[in-house]
């Protein structure tokens, strides 16, 4: 499974092109910082009439910061020039946001086109328009250095790896995105206004969020109405004898918390997963009034043939089991995974529709659907 928003990353190794003491130095700081609130990954300044995106969280662990300097006449040799008219882009989940501020027609290559759900470009892969740049987490250099791209969004699970500093000597932008590593819906949801400053078109993508945060809150306070706070568990074996679930400062957790849910782990510390054993699970969610992503798993029966005591859950007994893994675009990938992060919104609905269903009588699921 590839890069996804909650049970897996799709892996593509990058580079990145950063600017020096001495290139920073020549800019003239003011303190004209963009309102970003929820996402702690990236801040956006400006300064006269170059924008700086500070990018603080390029991945896990990273204890790096980096600074890049984006300007409609390249003021200095390190400045990207806007907007851009040709990006590569590793990830499903840029493709909605770059949809969004009606620049899809810039992108120019992805790894492993396949999962691409959207609609509209997988029109543009089937037409040419998108090149494949990659499979199986290994980036075609010779393919992307063809293309002549003018920025690549890539990420890095931890650090960054020298498979692109081919695409770096030969003076293609490399910039790490760490939208996956938001620790809140919103904030990953924000870093559409990463792609505003790529595009010159941050005042439409500051309309877009607010829009989305609109409906985020105000569907939070929907979820409130209830008086009732239905028990939650998540997560699956996937191997080793291990059960994998969110842990209770995640933005899972968050999803659930606003749900107005209640999500048996959420007294537990951490930001990830945990990794717990099926009988811890099974003692404390024997009685959960709903199981919410059973991991990969597709179907009850695909449960039971992993582990015939999956079907002693009072979840799994009453029908009570939702997955957001199988609706898929035409070639495979999983909507949910690519959607997701830029429309919480939508998400939260999702959950309040199921384990709330009178509070929203005339919503239709978008990701989710009752396991079959």
């Amino acid at each position: 499974m590839k890069k996804i928003f909650f049970l897996g990353l799709f892996t593509i190794f990058l580079n990145i092109i950063s600017c020096s003491k001495t290139d920073k130095k020549e800019h003239i700081y003011d303190n004209n910082t963009s309102q970003i609130r929820y996402a702690k990954g990236f801040q956006i300044s400006n300064i006269g009439e170059i924008q700086k995106i500070t990018i603080k969280a390029p991945y896990q662990n990273s204890s790096e910061v980096f600074d890049y300097f984006f300007s409609i006449k390249k003021i200095s040799k390190n400045d990207i020039q806007i907007p851009i008219s040709k990006i590569v882009v590793t990830s499903t989940t840029h493709i909605p946001m770059i949809e969004m501020l009606q620049e899809e027609s810039s992108i120019i290559g992805f790894p492993s086109s396949n999962f691409i759900s959207s609609e509209k470009t997988r029109q543009r892969v089937a037409s040419g328009f998108i090149k494949e740049i990659g499979k199986e987490g290994l980036l075609n250099t010779e393919t992307l250095l063809d293309l002549e791209p003018e920025l690549v969004v890539g990420y890095s699970v931890s650090t960054a790896n020298k498979s692109l500093e081919i695409a770096k000597k030969a003076g293609i932008p490399v910039i790490y995105n760490g939208d996956w590593l938001e620790e809140t819906p919103l904030g990953r949801a924000e870093w559409i206004q990463f792609f505003g400053v790529l595009f010159n078109k941050q005042k439409m993508a500051d309309s877009i969020f607010k829009k989305i945060e609109k409906e985020y809150l105000k569907t939070k306070q929907i979820a409130l109405k209830s008086d009732k706070k239905p028990t939650i568990f998540s997560g699956a074996v996937m191997s080793k004898d291990i059960w994998n679930l969110p842990a209770g400062e995640s933005f899972v957790a968050q999803f659930l918390a606003d749900a107005n849910l209640d999500y048996l782990w959420k007294t537990s510390k951490g930001k990830g997963s945990l990794s717990l054993s099926f009988e811890s699970v099974f003692e404390k969610a024997k009685n959960a009034d709903f199981w919410i992503a059973p991991g990969y798993f597709l179907s009850k029966e695909q449960l039971l043939k992993s582990n015939a005591l999956y079907a002693e859950f009072a979840a799994f007994k009453k029908d009570k089991i939702y997955t957001p893994t199988t609706k898929k675009g035409k070639t495979g990938g999983v909507i949910y995974y690519e959607l997701a992060p830029t429309r919480p919104d939508l998400v939260l609905k999702d959950l309040i529709k199921i384990t709330h269903p009178a509070l929203l009588p005339n919503y239709k699921l978008t990701f989710f659907e009752k396991m079959q």
